[in-house]
């Protein structure tokens, strides 16, 4: 019963977001929204998976692990979501939205008062450790953007466009395994053959090698870049 909420759980979550994109009424509010609640599914996943491990014997340790790999997911779902978000910006033809830099997450966040708008504030305040966090594990590539952003100014020429879809595209598919989707198959698996405990360690070993893996690749990728952007400001 419990997987097939988080089947129904996450058919649903896709629907909206696809149908906010389709309608043209997609929002960053509504993006941080969607983050936090897929965040706490998963934090009830990890604690109720956790619970069932210690009822059934297992050392407290399994606290530590459990904890370990959250921390491991989160950390691989940020990412994901950046790369995938500044792949969109460098490639669309339209207007490119929904990538946020930390400074500016951080300028709006302390214009806004605790008192006047409490919700709206908290939901900046974890908006703004997430960008934090993609930031962090992507330095090159953020650095790549405030190039790209400040000679071009949003106005991203076709030449630019090709070329990181050349290169950055074929990673995509990659990303994609450290979504949701991949996630609910394995845990789907592990829990039919009696084994959920499995489901952290394939978190801290498979999925965190990849994840360094597709990072290293990324940041390669937005070093070339860069050069190729530095070398055409000063031919400029």
């Amino acid at each position: 019963m419990g997987m097939l909420l988080h089947v129904c759980a996450n058919a649903l979550d896709n629907a909206d977001g696809q149908l906010a994109r389709l309608t043209q009424r997609e929002s960053r509010k509504g993006r941080i929204i969607d983050s936090v609640a897929d965040h706490l599914v998963f934090v009830s996943i990890y604690l109720h998976l956790t619970l069932r491990c210690v009822f059934e014997g297992s050392s407290p340790a399994i606290w530590v692990l459990a904890f370990a790999a959250g921390i491991s997911h989160a950390l691989q779902g940020a990412t994901a979501d950046y790369y995938r978000s500044t792949y969109l910006y460098f490639t669309a033809t339209g207007g490119r939205t929904g990538l946020d830099s930390s400074s500016g997450v951080r300028s709006e966040y302390q214009k806004w008062s605790w008192h006047q708008r409490p919700w709206d504030k908290l939901l900046l305040a974890l908006y703004l450790n997430f960008t934090r966090q993609q930031e962090m594990l992507a330095p090159r590539l953020k650095k790549l953007r405030e190039t790209v952003t400040e000679l071009f100014h949003g106005q991203i020429p076709g030449w630019l466009q090709q070329r990181y879809q050349n290169l950055a595209g074929p990673m995509l598919k990659w990303w994609r395994l450290l979504m949701t989707n991949t996630r609910m198959l394995v845990l789907f698996a592990l829990l039919l053959i009696g084994r959920p405990i499995y489901f952290f360690w394939f978190e801290l070993i498979p999925f965190n090698l990849l994840f360094v893996y597709l990072i290293f690749r990324q940041e390669t990728i937005a070093e070339s870049m860069q050069e190729v952007a530095q070398k055409w400001r000063d031919l400029a």
